[in-house]
């Protein structure tokens, strides 16, 4: 009780004392990964701490290893990531939350979702809803944009590892005498996207949420088989030259857990900011759309989150605990 009475009264003097000295204390720096969601989040908790709490904040480009020695170490040289996917980041997670225990997770997630999708004008005049109906062969011919006799698909870009599951799921789907899998970089898909749709042609692809392209075309989501892991077992080309033989993947993916994470020396350098951090959560379609504004529509990252914090007012304040 006394750590949050002493916490709230940090808010409240970061919010109403801006230009006293022991605000000065209040300053964050915010890891920046590659990807436009997490930049996007990490500029909106940059916006909250310097416009609603009145601290410092910094915004530093890193890797997800950087980020997470950064918070481990604890130093203030990173102390927070933005946009942590879990079970894809669990390394991580189970080394510095679980084993060091220098690094807190946000109990707030918001849900990534992953799979295949077409245009929904497309699944509509086809009657396309599953991963199943991709494989009839009327639909496959009017995917088939290189006259091959196989629709097209795309699965992700060099080197992402989803796209190696991908790439197993549509042999095991039985896909693969109908669709040849594609993998080109996410502007050839973006592209594809929008001229199959201007040409009214079918087109299907690798698509997850969130993701700007929910906002920039009319796209629906196929369903798959109900993630099961005794059906998913994925040995990547790292551990293994022969990964495609001996993986078997025939079911949906897990659905992720994403949410932000801190250094716990936050906690005591920067209370008012950790208590922020305590209560921060967002939505997929919130996440979704930030992405649209700034990749979707090129906007300022900085814009977008400024924008957002006023016409959202009322979810900042839960936020810092007003």
């Amino acid at each position: 009780m006394k750590n949050t009475v002493i916490r709230s009264l940090a808010v409240a003097a970061a919010l109403g004392l801006a230009s006293t000295p022991a605000l000065s204390a209040e300053s964050v720096k915010i890891g920046k990964p590659t990807w436009t969601g997490a930049q996007a989040i990490a500029h909106l908790l940059k916006a909250v701490v310097e416009t609603r709490i009145g601290g410092k904040a910094e915004l530093v480009p890193g890797n997800n290893a950087t980020i997470f020695q950064g918070m481990d170490q604890g130093k203030g040289d990173i102390d927070v990531h933005p946009d942590v996917w879990l079970p894809n980041q669990e390394a991580f997670t189970k080394k510095y939350v679980d084993g060091k225990k220098t690094v807190q997770l946000s109990k707030n997630p918001y849900e990534g979702n992953q799979g295949f999708c077409v245009s929904k004008k497309f699944a509509e005049a086809n009657n396309i809803t599953d991963i199943a109906d991709l494989g009839r062969p009327d639909v496959a011919k009017k995917m088939d944009s290189d006259g091959n006799g196989k629709g097209e698909m795309w699965i992700g870009a060099p080197g992402w590892a989803s796209a190696n599951v991908n790439e197993v799921k549509v042999r095991d789907y039985g896909l693969l005498d109908f669709i040849d899998p594609v993998r080109a970089e996410e502007s050839v898909k973006t592209a594809r996207v929008k001229d199959s749709i201007a040409k009214n042609e079918g087109y299907a692809f690798y698509c997850y949420k969130p993701h700007a392209i929910w906002y920039m075309f009319d796209v629906t989501m196929v369903s798959e088989p109900k993630y099961d892991p005794a059906k998913y077992t994925m040995i990547q080309p790292s551990a293994s030259p022969d990964w495609y033989k001996k993986s078997s993947v025939a079911t949906k993916d897990a659905l992720k857990n994403v949410q932000i994470a801190w250094s716990k020396s936050l906690n005591k350098r920067s209370p008012a900011i950790a208590e922020f951090f305590e209560r921060f959560s967002l939505t997929a379609d919130d996440v979704s759309n930030f992405a649209f504004e700034i990749s979707g529509k090129g906007r300022d990252p900085a814009e977008v989150a400024t924008e957002w914090i006023a016409k959202n007012t009322k979810r900042v304040d839960g936020w810092l605990g007003l």
